[in-house]
């Protein structure tokens, strides 16, 4: 048995440098002020806070913000930016750059020296990571309890993962712009000319432009006018059409569609399943669930699964969950499988935190404050099914309006969508009965087959109503074979 360490090996694993390479840096550095060409090899990912030397994280910021204004970054230019007295590695500014110039690497040979240090900085950032789930660990807080602790470890570990997007700050309004006009030109080369992921039904897109990343869409409802089918219709048409492709840097980007992910609190993943193999095939689902079909009807099931199998579709079943294992969750599926569209079915089944419960309204709101922060750091949209309160049956125009939102301040105020999902011909069908007049079934035959989905919020677009044929039988939304024969009621 191994006595303990002599103190001296102690100190020495305490007082370890975090992992860098300074000579790698100067070479780098060097580099680009003999060559500023270099700078563009390295400065789509590699930020001044990836240098380990403070001095070099200075003269990257520098010969970029020259090279970046088209002027020439070289010892000369440098050196103003430093103060006459200021000392570097026992040198002056001035000396220290001239020295950086005449040690520089060959330009074939800075890709590789950035990547280097871009490497050491994920690590020294995963080893800061550590030690603050060590030291929190240790220090037992009573405001972070391990469950709140290990869903903030694995927000900063995702956030690593995806590229180094750790506290990014301020973005300049140039960046923004930028990243609009490349938004424009993807909708004007995507099929539909959408700046949003299709949700494969006409007329809603044309209002929406498309299911835009990092918005909250609120879908609801009341009971049987098809939210959930609604919800699962869009799933799986943007899923099927899925296309991708490998960028140079060995990252795959979603041209097309997009991955799906979509939490079933309510219906199991077989449920689900039914449902979606329903649509596709147009076999009612209750004769699937009873077995009740022809050879040639199984024929087409078998089919559609083989078709449906390798649909990026993946669905969470578990009940009763909290936002923040939602989040921890949605986050692993992002960082394992990709993620371009999230569905949470509904948010009354969802929990807040332990300080929270007992009071509704709060959780509610921390649900849905989550559920948009969610959307904002995963840059996905995320469709979130909400129940409507009872009051909409007490009137006679039974189309719902925001105010019929349960608890409806929190989930009016997060969303930057608010859709409704409303079938007429579900209250004409209970309210005529048995004494139909032919005025009364001539109003149902106009709405039979016919759902509305109400655009009541839309935050960066205009408001308005998207109707569609639904199909109870097999749970389908679709486009309207002939829209004009539907006009606005409103």
């Amino acid at each position: 048995m191994k006595g303990p360490l002599p103190a001296n090996d102690t100190n020495a694993a305490t007082m370890r440098v975090a992992p860098h390479n300074a000579e790698a840096e100067r070479q780098l550095l060097g580099a680009i002020i003999v060559n500023n060409e270099t700078y563009y090899r390295v400065s789509d990912f590699l930020e001044p806070e990836h240098f380990f030397i403070a001095p070099h994280r200075e003269v990257y910021e520098k010969a970029g913000q020259l090279i970046r204004a088209g002027k020439i970054a070289s010892p000369i230019t440098l050196k103003t930016f430093f103060p006459q007295d200021a000392k570097i590695a026992d040198m002056s500014a001035a000396q220290y750059i001239l020295r950086l110039a005449a040690d520089a690497a060959s330009i074939i040979n800075a890709e590789d020296y950035g990547h280097a240090i871009y490497d050491l900085a994920i690590r020294r950032n995963l080893i800061r990571i550590g030690e603050d789930m060590v030291n929190i660990a240790f220090d037992a807080p009573i405001d972070m309890p391990p469950g709140a602790q290990i869903d903030d470890a694995e927000r900063r570990l995702f956030e690593l993962a995806e590229k180094g997007r750790s506290d990014q700050g301020f973005v300049s309004f140039g960046d923004a712009l930028t990243a609009t006009i490349e938004m424009a030109a993807a909708a004007f080369q995507r099929e539909g000319a959408l700046s949003g992921i299709a949700s494969g039904l006409r007329d809603l897109d044309a209002l929406m432009g498309g299911l835009q990343p990092s918005d909250l869409i609120v879908l609801a409802g009341r009971p049987a006018m098809g939210k959930t089918s609604l919800a699962t219709n869009i799933a799986y048409n943007v899923a099927e059409a899925y296309m991708s492709e490998e960028q140079p840097d060995g990252t795959i980007k979603t041209v097309n569609g997009g991955v799906v992910g979509f939490f079933s609190l309510e219906m199991s993943a077989e449920q689900l399943a039914t449902r979606i193999i329903s649509e596709q095939t147009e076999i009612s689902s209750s004769k699937i669930r009873r077995g009740d079909i022809s050879e040639h009807d199984f024929e087409k099931l078998a089919a559609a699964s083989q078709t449906m199998q390798s649909v990026p579709l993946h669905v969470d079943q578990t009940g009763g969950i909290s936002i923040a294992q939602l989040v921890a969750r949605a986050r692993r599926l992002k960082r394992q499988r990709g993620l371009d569209l999230l569905i949470v079915d509904y948010i009354q089944l969802l929990t807040g935190s332990s300080k929270n419960q007992g009071n509704r309204v709060q959780e509610i709101t921390e649900i849905t404050t989550g559920l948009k922060a969610l959307a904002k750091e995963l840059n996905v949209p995320i469709i979130a099914l909400s129940q409507l309160s009872r009051q909409v049956e007490s009137r006679d125009d039974k189309r719902p309006i925001l105010s019929d939102l349960r608890e409806s301040g929190s989930i009016e105020q997060d969303a930057d969508v608010v859709l409704f999902v409303y079938r007429e011909e579900y209250y004409l069908a209970k309210a005529i009965g048995t004494e139909a007049t032919p005025e009364d079934m001539e109003k149902l035959d106009r709405a039979r087959n016919r759902a509305e989905v109400i655009i009541a919020k839309q935050r960066h677009g205009p408001t308005g109503t998207a109707h569609l044929h639904f199909q109870g039988e097999f749970t389908r939304f679709s486009d309207l074979a002939d829209p004009d024969r539907f006009p606005d009621p409103h």
